[in-house]
This record gives C-alpha cells, sequence and structure tokens, in this order.
C-alpha cells in the first residue's frame, strides 16, 4: 500500500479510535454537556476545524516555499476553538462544554500522526537532519528527525494518563481534561517545530509556533478561570 493510503487507513482509524473513547467515557458514568451534542454545535465545530485545517495548512505550506494545498491537525485545533467560542458567544452558552474532547483529541493525534509518518515525503511533516541513531531516512537519503513519532508517542503518554485520572476518579483532571489536553498539546507541538523545515514567520519561529502558543495561552486562561463545579461523575448520579 502507498503512503497515501496508508494515511488514509490511519485516518480512519483515528476517527475510530476517537468514537471508541467516547463511548468509553460514558459506560465510566460520566455525563457531558448537553451542548456538546446538538447540532448548532457540531456544525460550528466543524466548519472552524475545517477550515483552519486547509487555511494554516495551506498557509504554512507557502511559507515554507512549497505549492499546493495542505491540511493542520493544530490549524484544525485552532480554527475550532474559535469556531466553538464564537457560536457559545451567540448563542449565550456561558458553560465549558470540552470535556468530552479530551481523550478522543489525544487518541486522535497519536493515531493520526502515525499516518503522516507512513505518508514519507510527501506528507511534509517530516523533521530535520538529525545525526540522532533513531534517525529515518524517508526516501531521499536523508536521515531525519520522525518527528512524528515524537508527537504521536507524547499525545498516547498522555491519553494513557488521562484514562488513569478517569478511572481514579481524578475530579480536576476529568473536569478540565479538554484544556489540559490542548495545554499539554500547544507545549510539546511547540517544542517539536523547532525540528520541522518550516519556513520562519516571526525570527525564528513558524506559523506553527504561533498556533501552539495560541492554543497553550488558551488554554492556561481556561484553567486558571476554571470553576469549582461538580465533577462529571457526580452530574451523572444526581
Amino acid at each position: 500500500m502507498s503512503g497515501a493510503g496508508l494515511h488514509i487507513v490511519f485516518d480512519i482509524a483515528a476517527w475510530l479510535a476517537a468514537g471508541a473513547a467516547v463511548y468509553w467515557l460514558s459506560r465510566r458514568g460520566l455525563k457531558f454537556p448537553s451542548q456538546s451534542f446538538e447540532v448548532p454545535y457540531i456544525a460550528a465545530l466543524v466548519f472552524g476545524a475545517g477550515l483552519g485545517a486547509y487555511l494554516f495548512g495551506s498557509l504554512n505550506l507557502w511559507l515554507s516555499g512549497q505549492a499546493g494545498i495542505a491540511r493542520s491537525v493544530e490549524g484544525a485545533l485552532a480554527g475550532g476553538i474559535v469556531g466553538i467560542e464564537l457560536y457559545k458567544w451567540s448563542a449565550g452558552i456561558s458553560l465549558r462544554t470540552g470535556a468530552r474532547f479530551a481523550l478522543p483529541l489525544a487518541l486522535g493525534i497519536a493515531i493520526g500522526r502515525l499516518g503522516c509518518y507512513f505518508a514519507g515525503l510527501d506528507d511534509f511533516t517530516y523533521g530535520t537532519p538529525t545525526a540522532l541513531p533513531w534517525g529515518h531516512d524517508f526516501g531521499d537519503g536523508i536521515s531525519r528527525h520522525p518527528v512524528q513519532l515524537y508527537e504521536s508517542t507524547a499525545m498516547a503518554a498522555f491519553a494513557v494518563a488521562y484514562v488513569l485520572a478517569v478511572l481514579n476518579r481524578s475530579d480536576f483532571i476529568v473536569t478540565n481534561g479538554f484544556y489540559l489536553a490542548l495545554a499539554y498539546y500547544g507545549l510539546q507541538r511547540f517544542l517539536w517545530e523547532f525540528l520541522k523545515p518550516y519556513g520562519a514567520l516571526i525570527g525564528p519561529f513558524t506559523l506553527f509556533h504561533l498556533l501552539s502558543l495560541f492554543i497553550l495561552l488558551y488554554a492556561a486562561f481556561m484553567l486558571a478561570t476554571a470553576s469549582k463545579a461538580r465533577p462529571l461523575h457526580e452530574r451523572a448520579a444526581a
């Protein structure tokens, strides 16, 4: 199977894993805000994520001197955040609705990045050259950082930690898991960007450095202003 074909297989696996994660969480006695299941909410999320994915993915491609259209996971996250926050503002929703996305997000990225790795050079998600023993030749004779695997491993580790938190009823982590996932994602992604051959936008920083900071600061704000709401498993029992 070609690299592009493997990418599609892992994309599908990522979506299936995300759906399984939502189901698993529901079986743990957690009840998530009903607004996050409503059609307008889903529409705002899909529109924002889709627009962000192609807008920032393509913009980064152009800034790096490449032609064409591209998608970006981080762009989708940033677009989804903006889309949902604008929808909530217009609908007068003050309740935080992201809790059910923490585990699906982590699993989806962990699996999806494997597809990026197997897609090779055409995916333009590979790292810069390295002499480290785990460097990978994607087909051009150059040993590169397998940054896709770095990110996949990092997000898989978060997924495991989050599952343990759910099983142990760690209230703060479960209730604020989405923002913890975003903060963790933004931090690790910011670091990996120094190992990618993308065109700089401001000083040494690429477009995705700036998006990582946006996601990290958004998550930090949401965590810092987190209320003392009842844990999700207590809401389910009420």
